[in-house]
Order: structure tokens, then sequence, then C-alpha cells
């Protein structure tokens, strides 16, 4: 597996594994397709900071090739002093060939690297395959609950990992 940081020559890039993500899983996400795909260019550009870092995956065989598409995306971003693992996909056609571990090592790496001990993320309580990629991770819940924002008749449950 390969993972590039994105750039900002990257934004169209990030945008468009971000749109197919939310169209492919609307149920995983705190957003909505409709809300993102009205962003400008600005807005996507906004989302490559200091505090902030995406990441794209790309299947070994797809690697060396400007047209191929990612196979998954991940960020974190650091809020009140703590980084948030968000934005987790990975395409159906790349699901179970490590892609999202790969991510979420990068993810991890990026705020160990920025002095933070623990790393945190929500998901979907009813997303079993997410949860069990975090956990494969290292996650384990930490007790808090939420409503999706997207969609507040689905709760979320707050995971933690140790850096």
């Amino acid at each position: 597996m390969v993972i590039r940081e994105v750039s900002a020559g990257d934004w169209e890039t990030m945008r468009d594994v971000r749109l197919a993500a939310l169209r492919e899983a609307p149920h995983a996400f705190a957003s909505t397709y409709a809300r993102e795909a009205a962003f400008t260019p600005e807005q996507w550009l906004a989302r490559i900071g200091p505090r902030s870092v995406t990441y794209l995956a790309y299947l070994p065989e797809h690697a060396g090739h400007d047209a191929a598409d990612p196979a998954g995306i991940a960020g974190v971003y650091e809020a009140d002093d703590a980084p948030q693992l968000v934005s987790v996909w990975v395409s159906p056609s790349a699901r179970g060939r490590k892609a999202g571990e790969a991510l979420i090592t990068a993810c991890a790496d990026w705020a160990r690297a920025r002095g933070h001990a623990e790393l945190f993320l929500w998901v979907t309580e009813s997303n079993a395959s997410a949860r069990r990629l975090y956990e494969r991770c290292g996650f384990i819940p930490t007790g808090e609950r939420q409503p999706l924002p997207s969609d507040p008749s689905l709760p979320e449950i707050r995971m933690r990992r140790v850096l």
C-alpha cells in the first residue's frame, strides 16, 4: 500500500475521493454529499493546513500511475489539543487489502510526531466493519456517545488509541 499526504495541488483528488465516500457510505459520516458537493475550491483547500493532514491510499499496482484512483482516504486534525481521526473510507474494490490499516497508521504517526499521546475518533455504532477495523488498529471505546450529526437517529461512539 502506498500512502501519500495530500498537498494543495491534490485538492481536486481529495474532493473526488471524499465525495465518493459520502455517496457510497452516507451513514458513516457526520457530513453529507449534498453539503460538501457545494464546497468551493477555497473550502476544499482550507482542509489542508498546519493543524491537519489528509492521506490518500493507493494500491501497489496503481501507485505509479497518475490517473489511478486512490483506494482510500483518512485525515486527522488537532482540536482542543487532541487529534481526531476523520473521514476514513476505503473504496469497496480495495476493502480487505489493508488500506484502512495503512491510512490509520499514517494518521497515528502524524499525531505521535506532533507530541500527542492519544488519537480519538467517532464511529457510527452500527458500522460493525469500521468498528472492527478500529479495534484491530488498537482503538477502544471511551464510553462516550452522541447522535451522528448528519442523521441524529444514528448513535456514534467515541474511541481512543494510545500512541
